[in-house]
């Protein structure tokens, strides 16, 4: 038998009470008793988002909330900047071209933020830019762009839109404290449920600029759905079983507390970044790395996708792998939602013995010493905290 570890950004691993509540009977969903889960399920999700206003919950996965808002906010023709940084801001970037916005790309190296300058002079050549649509952690090059410093410079210019889909739930994205006008998000992340629900969140801004949109909706009216999730139901049918787990989800949330899951994320991932110079490999993105998930360099003359495959099918630990440019060069550690201090020592470990298997020269336990080093901050805050 070989256990299986998921390790990836998306799927994450399911915890017990989420499969369980999943697996409950199914609750008809124009019923008192779905309202009373649907209302208590989005109250929470408002917690996560940093927001007031209404977080809508579709059946879709994350790239359905991004459609949904460009769809809902913009007319034909009209301009946006997108913030082109890896896969996902490719995403942005193809979404708005299929609706025919014209569209204003910073392309942005591989691994590295967007610099606020560059934003500055774009809004600066282009006045009649309508929004800025960008993510917050980009999942395919592992890197974190400055969203609270960009919603200082588009707090009253263009609209701000915000892919937090590896965000929300890792780290702190305060919606209306930073001025963010729609953050979006997906429910197989730091949500820990599996794919199928999409979540999005427009400002008051946001919500008055629905009102002149002219490009075409009908699944995704978002003003549709708010007027329907306002009455604790949805316009069309809800992924029930999924909403049930979504609720099991948010209760463990916000049972260890968002500030405890947040410094959790952070310490895993400073874990795996410090396991991986240890062994003298190169990270993806040392300047702002995502506390999400872990770029890493495999080492020269060696082939990621061999290593992938071995990790895979000979030990059962499952990493993700890169994509376009960076496939064969590196891996993709993921340490987002149901994640604890172990499963970072099973996935240096794991590393560990499969660059050993490829010929790399490990010396066994260097990694995970580094990764130890940083993990146990949290025995020691635990140990304080009871003293």
């Amino acid at each position: 038998m070989i256990k299986k570890y998921l390790l990836t950004p998306g799927p994450t691993p399911i915890p017990d009470e989420v499969r369980s509540a999943m697996a409950d009977a199914t609750v008809h969903h124009r019923t008192p008793q779905f309202s009373k889960i649907f209302t208590e399920v989005r109250e929470g999700l408002k917690i996560l988002f940093g927001t007031v206003c209404d977080v809508l919950v579709l059946a879709a996965s994350g790239t359905g909330a991004m459609e949904a808002a460009v769809t809902n906010l913009f007319s034909p023709g009209e301009k946006v900047l997108v913030i082109n940084g890896g896969k996902f801001g490719e995403r942005w970037l193809r979404i708005c071209r299929s609706f025919g916005l014209q569209v204003v790309e910073i392309k942005v190296e591989w691994g590295k933020a967007v610099k606020i300058e560059t934003i500055e002079e774009n809004l600066h050549d282009h006045p009649d830019i309508q929004g800025v649509l960008i993510q917050a952690s980009e999942t395919s090059t592992t890197a974190l762009h400055p969203i609270r410093d960009i919603a200082k410079i588009t707090r009253t210019g263009p609209l701000l839109l915000v892919d937090g889909v590896t965000a929300v739930g890792v780290l702190p994205v305060a919606m209306d404290e930073w001025g963010i006008d729609v953050l979006v998000t997906g429910s197989q992340k730091a949500l820990m449920v599996p794919p199928g629900l999409g979540f999005i969140s427009l400002s008051d801004r946001a919500w008055a600029r629905t009102e002149k949109a002219k490009l075409p909706r009908f699944y995704f009216d978002l003003a549709l759905e708010r007027k329907s999730q306002a009455k604790g139901t949805t316009a069309f049918t809800p992924a029930i079983s999924l909403i049930l787990g979504l609720r099991a989800a948010l209760k463990k949330i916000l049972e260890e507390g968002p500030d405890r899951v947040y410094a959790r994320h952070e310490r895993l991932a400073r874990a795996t970044r410090a396991a991986a110079t240890a062994l003298g490999l190169g990270l993806l993105a040392p300047e702002n790395p995502s506390p999400a998930v872990t770029g890493i360099f495999v080492p020269e003359n060696m082939d990621a996708d061999k290593l992938l495959d071995y990790l895979r099918d000979r030990m059962g630990i499952i990493f993700a792998e890169g994509q376009d440019q960076l496939r064969g060069k590196i891996i993709r550690i993921a340490h987002v939602g149901y994640m604890g201090a172990f499963d970072v020592i099973v996935a240096v470990s794991a590393l560990e013995m499969g660059l050993k298997r490829l010929g790399f020269p490990v010396k066994f336990g260097q990694g995970i010493a580094a990764a130890q080093e940083v993990l146990m901050e949290a025995l020691d805050e635990g140990l304080k905290e009871k003293s």
